[in-house]
């Protein structure tokens, strides 16, 4: 009777091993980045169906992603900020946008296996007007300090930056607006030909509000959001 007792305690044990091995959670598989193919960066969209005057149909394509099950395609208006989103279960999908307006897009990578999602890199794009046109550059993005920072300053001065871009690569020159209030922007430097301005004078404990409007070769004309950063 001695002898069998360990036996069956080793029986069990390994019965208890197998069935809680059924039990454990699957992995966490969390899908991969998906590489943006068209509409190219920066370009004039000539691609799609024209339904309308005012409207034609962008088709959007993608490389698949590692453990991706579905997609989701992030459209945004950059004239007026409307953002849309459609979901995709290949890697192609086609939307009717407005004519002659820039857009910025971006795929968003899904696991059935996760919550966790991957988005791609943002690209921008012209969808085609109706004639040839000269296309006003995209808004001004990127802006440094980025919105809602705080940063530090040694000497009561900082540095702003940020990144500009047109379909027909004639971007002219910036006028910078900066304040401290959003509705009372003062005009910081006009005609500015860099993409980054140093030794803007700043008082710590302070919020500043500041936008960059992108003035092409043919004075087409296009603004930024008012972002805003907090002076340490």
């Amino acid at each position: 009777m001695k002898k069998i007792l360990p036996i069956v305690c080793m029986a069990l044990l390994v019965f208890s091993c197998k069935k809680s091995g059924k039990n454990q959670p699957k992995p966490d598989v969390v899908p991969g980045k998906a590489a943006l193919v068209s509409p190219a960066a920066a370009s004039v969209c000539l691609e799609g169906v024209v339904v309308s005057e005012k409207v034609s149909t962008i088709n959007f394509s993608w490389t698949s992603a590692k453990n991706a099950d579905s997609y989701e395609v992030v459209i945004k208006n950059l004239k007026t900020g409307d953002e849309i989103s459609k979901p995709a279960a290949s890697t192609e999908l086609a939307v009717n946008l407005d004519r002659n307006t820039p857009y910025s897009w971006y795929v968003v990578s899904k696991s059935l296996s996760s919550t966790q999602t991957v988005s791609s890199d943002i690209r921008k794009f012209y969808t085609a007007a109706a004639e040839a046109v000269s296309y006003a550059p995209f808004p001004a993005d990127n802006l440094q300090p980025e919105t809602g920072g705080n940063i530090s300053t040694a000497n009561g001065k900082i540095t702003l930056s940020w990144v500009g871009e047109d379909a027909d690569n004639d971007i002219k020159d910036y006028d910078i607006y900066f304040g401290t209030s959003p509705q009372t922007l003062q005009l910081l430097k006009s005609g500015h030909t860099g993409n980054s301005i140093t030794d803007v004078p700043v008082t710590p404990g302070t919020t500043y509000y500041w936008k960059v409007l992108v003035r092409d070769s043919k004075n087409n004309t296009s603004v930024s959001t008012v972002h805003n950063f907090k002076v340490n």
